[in-house]
């Protein structure tokens, strides 16, 4: 039990173990500043098409072996162009975990298209193989398969079950951006992928994307939605300049931010009623320098699993508590069928594991994870 003002949590009035607050993101970073002058000086800045979305598309279809990449205004707009790419069409199904990002939800409406929501496995949150092939209809056009919070989706599980189906897979990497997933880089797995530059993302263009893929008649219908005389979805020169500096130290920030997080959750092994949700398997026998590992999840936001049963409090009330200590531990996304009227959605079976996300899934915000060890330990 605390004793004395000093050791009042900061919510209640105490001095907060972080003072200073969360490290800021996107940081100060000389390489980023030097591109901007760089795009700036040689006028490609206010350019269509200058050296740096190509030189950046080049560079993701060379690094991440994808044929085809198109860089998006945004990682919702991305998203939208891989639904028209497979391709879905008003009347059709598109099969969506009840946990996930607002924005897939509102993309598959869009096109006229119902969302089917399928449960999340319970242990970590990811969308559930077994409820995928039970959620299948003669309607079913496609799966969006969402990597979060540090967990890995079965996304090679669902491509085996969907394709021999015709449905196919749109890959949603944008929190694992660059990320080995069972070998490949998270977003190359299905049938189409899409990234995020949004301003909190690890590669931070302040918004932006990126849609890629293998297949010519999905990236030919991309285009034809895309070029209407212009762009209608591009990415600006400035913006692609400011990603290509970062994109050099992605892999290497990644691995810190795993090293990291590894190390986080072995420290908090013992915090009753706090979970991690990056696999079980991939967080025994991991050391402080892994050696290149066949998988390493996507830790825009390191997740947990908040179970109040134990803790006798709320995740929102814990989540709050943290922050006021000066570290970026929030709530996780909103259950979609929790915010989204019936009539708009199919839910074919109960949803009990989105519905425990909705309510106690806590996220921490990546920044953190590249911060001094000393910094670390004061999250700990």
């Amino acid at each position: 039990m605390r004793e004395g003002c000093e050791d009042r949590p900061a919510l209640l009035g105490g001095a907060p173990v972080c003072p200073q607050g969360p490290p800021p993101w996107p940081p100060s970073d000389p390489a980023v500043e030097s591109a901007l002058r760089d795009c700036f000086a040689s006028g490609d800045w206010g350019r269509y098409a200058g050296r740096f979305t190509e030189r950046l598309r080049r560079r993701l279809s060379e690094e991440w072996g994808v044929r085809h990449v198109r860089l998006m205004c945004s990682g919702t707009a991305a998203v939208e162009a891989a639904l028209r790419a497979v391709p879905v069409r008003a009347g059709d199904e598109v099969i969506v975990a009840a946990y996930d990002f607002k924005a897939n939800f509102i993309n598959v409406l869009q096109l006229g298209a119902t969302p089917v929501l399928v449960d999340v496995l319970a242990e970590d949150w990811q969308i559930d193989p077994r409820r995928v092939a039970a959620a299948c209809s003669p309607k079913t056009r496609a799966v969006i398969v969402s990597h979060l919070h540090g967990g890995v989706a079965a996304v090679r599980e669902i491509v085996a079950f969907a394709r021999p189906r015709g449905i196919a897979v749109i890959e949603d990497a944008c929190q694992a951006a660059g990320c080995p997933i069972d070998g490949a880089v998270a977003g190359t797995i299905g049938d189409v992928g899409v990234v995020s530059f949004g301003g909190s993302k690890t590669l931070s263009a302040g918004r932006g994307g990126a849609v890629f893929t293998d297949d010519d008649g999905c990236a030919q219908r991309i285009r034809l939605w895309d070029e209407r005389g212009n762009r209608a979805c591009p990415l600006s020169e400035l913006q692609a300049a400011a990603v290509l500096p970062q994109l050099e130290r992605l892999e290497e920030r990644n691995r810190r931010r795993w090293q990291a997080a590894a190390r986080l959750c072995r420290a908090l092994a013992d915090v009753p009623g706090l979970r991690p949700l990056i696999p079980a398997a991939l967080l025994q026998g991991t050391s402080e320098t892994p050696s290149a590992p066949v998988t390493i999840p996507g830790l825009y936001k390191l997740g947990f699993r908040f179970v109040p049963e134990v803790t006798g409090v709320s995740a929102d009330l814990f989540s709050r508590a943290v922050r006021a200590e000066g570290v970026a531990l929030d709530r996780g996304f909103a259950g979609l069928h929790r915010i989204h009227a019936r009539r708009r959605f199919r839910a074919p079976e109960p949803l009990p594991n989105a519905d425990r996300a909705h309510r106690d899934c806590l996220v921490l915000h990546h920044p953190v994870l590249l911060e001094p060890p000393e910094r670390l330990e004061a999250v700990e």
